[in-house]
């Protein structure tokens, strides 16, 4: 195990590139299996999430081969059984059910694993499915699925309690793209990422529309083919470093190889914060405003505000001035790095599914704990503005979705080092 040691006051600059995205490379990944066909997926990021991912493929029987960014997938032959010790570690594994599914009629796939930020169910998954006519089992810490009479084609309506479902509009998907029929996809999530992955299926032959919007239909083909697929950049890599930028006195840093039009919401509360930002093509440059103020975000599904950059902003909350109020509506338990931070001296009072900072307060050095992966990144970005050194415990968090995040720091001149605990 890993802890990283933090001495704030550094400031930022030069340039710094960002990944491609985790949340679009793993259900890509998965999509692999429907096809026998070799397939190429370029710009993967080398975190331990996509790491499990390829280890599951291969278990599954699937040939992998990985080099600088670029996997090489070809599943002639696969199991429809995923292996339990990987699968629990990693919540986006439950994206193996649609591709096992359409192509070989039944899958077993453990219950998912993953950070612990409130209740994230497979409802909606395993009720899609069902839709389509599979039958589902829970038995014995597995979710066990036939298909008997095939897939076929329907209505559906994913909306759930807390909106729109990323993982399993991409599951339900991978699924129709060979089941018989149309398959209409009702509140549908919208994110970038569900838009890459329908890219990639048509890429192989599916015929996806309305990818991006909050209804996709599907038509189903007999079979699919292999295909060649680059990753979208990373948003919530690219927003963390955006932040950290308007968090670290006197930083002028340039954020390369991002969509800025999948960071709408993060650009503009920078700005709302009084922060210089310049958007040109690939790149966003943000120069941090001595005098920042702060202000309200409300997380929900694209294009609002994203939950997984909640963290960050409060984060930058916490040493801007005056009152900001943040309110999660997609996972309301998600603010298990609040008393991380007020260990560093901040000022944050937590009411149900909202925060309220009260900003301005100087930040100190403190040991301090990783709870999940989104957390981890906010107190990275608080201890580059602390006084003194800050450790941070449980760094496998971070490193589940962020590739290099301190050697990219160090290289715009932060001050950090890794130690084995």
């Amino acid at each position: 195990m890993e802890k990283l040691i933090v001495t704030g006051g550094a400031s930022l600059t030069g340039t710094i590139n960002v990944s491609g995205s985790k949340n679009s490379s793993l259900p890509i990944l998965a999509a692999t299996l429907l096809t026998e066909d070799q397939c190429v997926i370029r710009r993967v990021p080398d975190v331990s999430d996509t790491n499990y991912m390829l280890q599951i493929l291969s278990q599954l029987g699937a040939e992998v081969e990985r080099a600088s960014g670029n996997v090489v997938v070809t599943a002639k032959e696969v199991s429809h059984e995923t292996p339990y010790d990987i699968v629990r570690k990693m919540r986006a594994s439950v994206c193996m059910m649609g591709p096992l599914v359409a192509r070989l009629g039944r899958a077993n796939v453990s219950l998912p694993g993953g950070c612990v930020i409130g209740d994230r169910p497979i409802d909606l998954h395993l009720r899609a499915l069902k839709e389509l006519g599979a039958e589902v089992e829970v038995k014995g810490g597995y979710v066990i699925i036939r298909v008997p009479h095939g897939l076929q084609g329907k209505e559906i309506n994913l909306r759930g309690k807390f909106g729109s479902t990323v993982l399993g509009t991409d599951n339900l998907m991978m699924a129709a793209t060979l089941s018989k029929g149309t398959t209409i996809i009702e509140g549908a999530a919208a994110e970038p990422e569900v838009v890459d992955l329908a890219d990639f299926l048509n890429k192989m032959g599916a015929k996806v529309s309305g990818a991006g919007t909050r209804r996709v239909e599907v038509e189903g083909v007999g079979e699919l083919h292999g295909a060649e697929h680059t990753v979208i950049p990373d948003r919530i890599e690219a927003g963390t470093f955006l932040v950290a930028a308007a968090m670290a006195a006197g930083s002028n840093l340039r954020v390369h190889r991002l969509r800025a039009d999948h960071l709408t919401a993060v650009i503009d509360t920078l700005r709302a914060c009084g922060h210089e930002i310049e958007v040109s093509g690939e790149s966003t440059t943000v120069r941090r405003t001595e005098s920042p103020r702060g202000t309200r975000i409300r997380t929900g599904p694209f294009p609002e505000f994203p939950t997984d950059m909640q963290a960050q902003m409060t984060a930058l909350f916490v040493v801007s001035d005056g009152i900001s109020t943040v309110v999660d509506t997609v996972f309301p338990e998600r603010f298990m790095h609040v008393p991380e931070l007020q260990r560093m001296g901040a000022v944050i009072e937590r009411q149900g599914n909202t925060a309220i900072v009260e900003g301005g307060q100087p930040l100190t050095g403190a040991p301090v704990m990783a709870s999940d992966l989104r957390a981890s990144a906010a107190l990275v970005l608080a201890a580059l503005r602390a006084e003194g050194e800050t450790q941070i415990n449980r760094l496998y968090h971070i490193d589940r979705g962020y590739e290099h995040i301190d050697e990219k720091l160090i290289s715009a001149g932060a001050v950090m080092r890794r130690e084995r605990v």
